[in-house]
């Protein structure tokens, strides 16, 4: 499975943007499909994750209200709409798939698939 992460970009607080996350491979079987992000000299967190279908997605408390995540399983991408953007959205945004279900939803060792990001920059 090859993930591949679009969208980041610079944008002043307050703003908008669309992430969008294009899986191949066997990508109809991942169960859980997430974003994470990694700002400079801190740790990757998850930000929102989904599961293919049936079940509520889940968000970080910092992202709660904000951002929303969606997923077009014909197109096999995961989407992250991010409104209302502050500077400390700013980040290294990582897209991450597993073919299971996972434990914690926030935890990078549930995900063996990871793409190479992009960057959102809030000013």
């Amino acid at each position: 499975v090859q993930l591949v992460e679009s969208g980041g970009s610079s944008v002043e607080a307050g703003g908008s943007l669309r992430l969008a996350c294009a899986a191949s491979g066997s990508a109809a079987s991942m169960a859980c499909m997430t974003w994470f992000r990694r700002a400079p000299g801190k740790q990757r967190e998850g930000v929102a994750a989904i599961y293919h279908s049936g079940r509520e997605p889940w968000y970080s408390e910092a992202v709660k209200g904000r951002f929303s995540i969606s997923r077009d399983n014909a197109k096999n991408t995961v989407y992250l709409q991010m409104n209302s953007l502050k500077p400390e959205d700013t980040a290294m945004y990582y897209c991450a798939a597993s073919s299971r279900f996972v434990g914690y939803w926030a935890r990078p060792n549930e995900y063996p698939y990871w793409g190479q990001g992009t960057q959102v920059t809030v000013s």
